[in-house]
């Protein structure tokens, strides 16, 4: 019985063929089926798609691949966390999916730089030797999930810069350019990742951060003791967001430097309760963010400020830093007395 024909002879009346199949029809062993189906493909007559336990094998030409992977709109792997390459991964999803198929080129470049910036900070940063990637196109939607079971993103900020507690390395983790790691590492991918999707939510140790972009919204909220850190991201196929725009909002285009020089602060995330009345608060407002040249204070859902607060910022830390420009919005009617006061503008 010459298997390799039958094995050919399959796709006279199917577009896909499993090793089960064969195994069936001709009662040989499956490590001996497999064998034939491995020449084929050396062949260049057959090409393997799929995962180990779902693979199937399809004629190697391109309308029969093409029709194969777009039938395939999910994919979950979970990968050893040794020499792993974030771009090797998107290059397997690409490969073996129809996720990828007929995206117009903003959600391509949106997806690209969003999901190989999410994996390789899991890779450098986690210290956990598994990985899990995800990602599923629907009808509406395109999403992706890394999971991994390491030290914790929160955890590690906090313990690397020596801060008080989780919510202050929150709060720093959210103005960019914080990093536990950098020579190798500029803390730009959350940054620019997080304002980029529709929805974005990072999950760790018991805190989880939604990124509602839609909703113009973030907040932070207690979570099951979730072990290592879970990041998930979600764009819509129709989306009119592109990548150029948000790096324009927040680099030096004037002098064509392109340098990360912008930035936002949510205020709320430093706060106890609802007001910022100390300057030990504005302290943690401001730390760190003398690397930009332009700031912009978000002060939603803060309902007082004290003048201590105020003072702290718009005098002690801009005569300070005299050369960075700092701007508020979403401030009320009493908060933005205050800014103006310490500012003597009042």
């Amino acid at each position: 019985m010459n298997i390799k024909k039958l094995i050919l002879a399959q796709f006279d009346n199917q577009e896909q063929v499993t090793n089960t199949e064969i195994v069936q029809k001709t009662g040989k062993t499956r490590g001996w089926v497999n064998r034939m189906f491995q020449e084929l493909v050396e062949e260049g007559k057959l090409l393997r798609l799929g995962n180990t336990k779902g693979s199937f094998y399809v004629l190697a030409n391109k309308e029969s691949v093409r029709v194969a992977k777009e039938q395939i709109l999910k994919f979950r792997r979970v990968f050893k966390n040794v020499e792993l390459k974030e771009d090797s991964v998107l290059q397997e999803i690409k490969h073996e999916t129809g996720i990828f198929f007929d995206l117009t080129n903003n959600i391509l470049h949106i997806l690209e730089y969003s999901f190989t910036e999410m994996l390789n900070n899991a890779i450098d940063h986690s210290q956990s030797e598994k990985i899990i990637v995800e990602m599923e196109r629907t009808t509406s939607d395109i999403f992706f999930k890394i999971t991994d079971i390491g030290i914790g993103i929160f955890n590690n900020i906090k313990e690397k810069k020596n801060l008080p507690d989780v919510m202050v390395a929150i709060g720093n983790l959210l103005k960019g350019k914080t990093t536990t790691d950098p020579a190798r590492h500029t803390g730009e991918g959350i940054f620019f990742t997080s304002r980029i999707a529709d929805n974005f939510i990072i999950q760790s140790f018991g805190k989880k951060i939604f990124f509602h972009n839609i909703l113009e919204d973030v907040f932070v909220e207690d979570s099951k003791d979730f072990q290592g850190t879970e990041i998930f991201f979600i764009i819509s196929l129709d989306s009119k967001k592109d990548l150029k725009s948000l790096f324009d909002k927040y680099t030096d285009t004037a002098t064509e430097t392109y340098a990360f020089n912008t930035s936002e602060v949510i205020v709320k995330l430093f706060q106890f309760g609802d007001n910022m009345i100390s300057r030990s608060q504005a302290k943690r407002v401001m730390e760190g963010m003398e690397k930009f040249e332009n700031i912009t204070l978000d002060f939603k859902d803060v309902h007082t400020v004290g003048q201590g607060f105020a003072d702290e910022i718009f005098r002690v830390w801009q005569n300070e830093y005299p050369n960075v420009k700092i701007d508020y919005k979403n401030a009320n009617e009493n908060i933005t007395f205050m800014l103006k006061r310490a500012k003597g503008e009042v």
